[in-house]
């Protein structure tokens, strides 16, 4: 079987000023591809300078600069677009009730809206035998008290996916789903509360909380940046060449029940 290299690939990558991004970023780099990165967050400018790589500051909730970013990419990259990755996301946490309409409204703007503009643009652009790859979440399949808004916008966004899969199959471009649990980044140590000392959270996260349904990790430890990262390398290689549609758990065992 192939290696996961990416030589010869040319990637676009949302997100990237996030911890996942920037490690997905990271390891394309390192695996070879040419890169052109995003982010509404202007420090993605930084992380291309470090890379070598194009950038671009687009805000995904906007589907008209989305078009125009998938467009400018093979400009970018001096050749067709191969490879897109899509990592950039809106959070939103509490009950149902207690996320208010403007939280809501900005989910699914950028979750599921941008997802929907990125794949219609890669449609028109991605070079037949391509992939796109999206970052999704384990709770789009297990519902958690705290995470109903944001995961229901990421299962609608799993199901896009697959269906982009299904649509462009026959040009042999591959449209597979990384679902990570939690993962050490800022977001998710944007969750914890301040009064508790950092390796305590990680430990009640790794643990679960049963009152809120979550299970725990049963392997006993948070996802790191690069764990997804290494996932993300391998389903844009060539060695995932007969994998589509798929759904890549990245969560050490959360979501047991699925």
């Amino acid at each position: 079987m192939a290696e996961a290299s990416l030589a010869g690939k040319r990637a676009l990558i949302t997100g990237v000023a996030g911890g996942i991004g920037s490690a997905v970023a990271q390891a394309f780099a390192d695996a070879g591809a040419r890169l052109v990165l995003t982010d509404i967050d202007p420090a993605v400018t930084t992380v291309a300078d470090r890379l070598g790589a194009a950038s671009s500051v687009a805000d995904l909730a906007d589907r008209s600069a989305v078009a125009r970013l998938v467009e400018s990419a093979p400009r970018l990259l001096d050749g067709e677009l191969t490879t897109v990755v899509h990592v950039g996301a809106a959070l939103a946490t509490g009950t149902l009730a207690a996320v208010d309409d403007d939280e809501w409204d900005r989910l699914v703007a950028v979750n599921l809206t941008g997802t929907m503009a990125l794949i219609r643009a890669a449609t028109g652009v991605l070079a037949d035998g391509g992939s796109l790859t999206v970052v999704s979440s384990n709770s789009a399949a297990t519902p958690r008290v705290g995470l109903g808004a944001y995961g229901a916008t990421k299962a609608a966004v799993t199901s896009l996916v697959r269906s982009a899969g299904l649509e462009l199959a026959p040009r042999g471009i591959r449209c597979n789903v990384i679902t990570p649990g939690s993962t050490d980044t800022p977001m998710l140590r944007g969750m914890w509360p301040d009064s508790a000392p950092a390796q305590d959270s990680a430990a009640a996260v790794i643990a679960g909380t049963p009152e809120d349904f979550r299970l725990g990790i049963p392997l006993g430890r948070l996802a790191q940046p690069e764990d997804i990262a290494a996932s993300a390398v391998f389903l844009a290689s060539d060695a995932a060449r007969h994998i589509t549609l798929h759904d890549l758990r990245v969560d050490g065992g959360a979501t047991l029940d699925q």
